[in-house]
């Protein structure tokens, strides 16, 4: 008896990832009716933790919502993520390593500014978080700007320390 209870859950989870993956707010909205997890940030984003089925542009599609239950998921998200003892690029790769960053800037810009707050709270690296934040951001331009082929001139070293360069409240 308990195995098939323990198949008929795991069916469901896996329907309700699949139709997560195509419609985000639907797949959870399923995820909660069929009791598998609660309609709270901390439930949901506990969820995009440990699920390795989730379709990461979809994850971070929905924590890029700007509704409260969406943005509490992402803040609950990032909460849940440690980064002591980590740079500020190896903390981005973690961060950045269960999702994909929407294209729209307003949510890119909501999604950097609480990283920023919480790598700061984990490590205090830097002066403040929007220290942080500035150098995420120049971080993911740079990315951007190596690997894009339609990028035809491409950022030195130079270029990227001169656009960064007295970020840290001048400490830097």
């Amino acid at each position: 008896r308990g195995f098939i209870e323990a198949k008929e859950k795991k069916v469901l989870v896996q329907q309700g990832i699949k139709l997560f993956n195509l419609k985000g707010k639907k797949g959870i909205e399923m995820l909660v009716s069929s009791g598998h997890i609660e309609r709270t940030p901390l439930s949901i984003a506990h969820f995009f933790h440990s699920n390795t089925d989730l379709d990461k542009r979809a994850v971070g599609d929905y924590m890029g919502e700007a509704d409260e239950l969406n943005k509490g998921v992402l803040y609950a998200y990032v909460d849940l993520m440690s980064f002591e003892d980590l740079t500020i690029d190896g903390a981005l790769r973690k961060f950045l390593s269960g999702f994909w960053l929407p294209g729209e800037a307003q949510k890119i810009d909501r999604m950097m500014e609480k990283f920023a707050e919480r790598f700061c709270g984990c490590t205090g690296a830097f002066a403040n978080a929007d220290t942080a934040y500035v150098l995420a951001y120049s971080i993911i331009m740079l990315n951007t700007d190596a690997h894009s082929p339609k990028v035809a001139k491409k950022m030195t070293k130079d270029e990227f320390l001169r656009n960064n360069r007295g970020i840290n409240d001048g400490a830097d």
